[in-house]
């Protein structure tokens, strides 16, 4: 009897329900746009409840994901094959020397992103006052909220194998399968996002959004590469879960600009100068 995994046949459902849940949990937020007139420095609004209940919901799901995981009623699946059949940039993470140290450094860099999360909206709220403090810890909660969730869900419709189960399959682990997409990855990429858009907007003028988003870069690199090393993540994997993160990081910031701050935006097709033809225009404020 061969080894070799079964291709999923449901995946166009599992990619529109994935969508589905981008599209819904990322529209949601603007609803809390039609607030009251603007006030000196108030950039972000914020509505308790819409936001409490996507925050509260993304917790609880990844929380009940990882106990299911942990009863063993979900079995893991052998590797589908050698490792000549990955993409040839990803052979490298099973045919390396996997670094015993490495995953201790990716954890180092994910509590140093989770920390700066806790420690940013403390400082809006001693330079801005209490109500930024509030606006900031629920946009980066919400923000890794979303995050975790779309990468677990993603993760249970691939199942794809770790490299290190290419070496030692595991029959009872069912994270081993779970690799993609990187879930250091896409959290510490959601704080360097949301760090990095709350800084441009409060403190545009200054070095703090350049420190922001090179600091912010490093620190998803690092623990990119360090989750390759430790044989957890193929480079596929901290490629997606870079992207994700950093994608929702920046929208959920943006969806809770302020109505009279942050209008639509709006595409439109307008002649180009001298009469040769037409162009595609993008307006609208970021």
């Amino acid at each position: 009897m061969s080894n070799r995994r079964q291709p999923l046949r449901s995946k166009r459902p599992v990619r529109a329900v994935c969508l589905a849940l981008l599209g819904g949990v990322l529209t949601i937020p603007s609803f809390a746009h039609a607030d009251p007139p603007l006030q000196p420095g108030q950039h972000f609004t914020v509505d308790p409840v819409v936001d409490g209940v996507l925050v509260a919901s993304g917790v609880g799901f990844s929380a009940l994901l990882g106990d299911v995981l942990t009863t063993g009623e979900l079995r893991p699946a052998t590797p589908a094959g050698d490792s000549s059949i990955l993409l040839p940039f990803d052979r490298v993470a099973v045919t390396q020397t996997i670094d015993p140290n490495a995953s201790t450094y990716s954890n180092i860099g994910l509590w140093v992103a989770t920390g700066f999360a806790v420690l940013d909206p403390v400082l809006s709220g001693l330079r801005d006052g209490w109500d930024a403090l509030v606006v900031d810890g629920l946009m980066y909660g919400e923000s890794g909220a979303i995050t975790s969730t779309l990468t677990d869900v993603v993760k249970i419709a691939t199942r794809r194998p770790r490299p290190i189960d290419y070496k030692t399959p595991s029959a009872t682990d069912t994270n081993m399968e779970l690799s993609f997409p990187s879930g250091h990855a896409s959290g510490v990429a959601s704080v360097a996002a949301t760090a990095t858009y709350l800084a441009f907007v409060r403190a545009p003028r200054s070095p703090r959004p350049w420190i922001t988003l090179a600091a912010g870069t490093l620190l998803t690199a690092f623990v990119s590469y360090e989750r390759v090393r430790a044989g957890a993540h193929f480079p596929s994997d901290v490629i997606a879960g870079s992207m994700l993160g950093a994608s929702v990081g920046v929208l959920v910031p943006h969806l809770h600009r302020h109505a009279e701050e942050a209008p639509p935006i709006l595409v439109g097709i307008a002649p180009a100068p001298g009469g040769g033809g037409a162009s595609v225009m993008l307006t609208g404020r970021f």
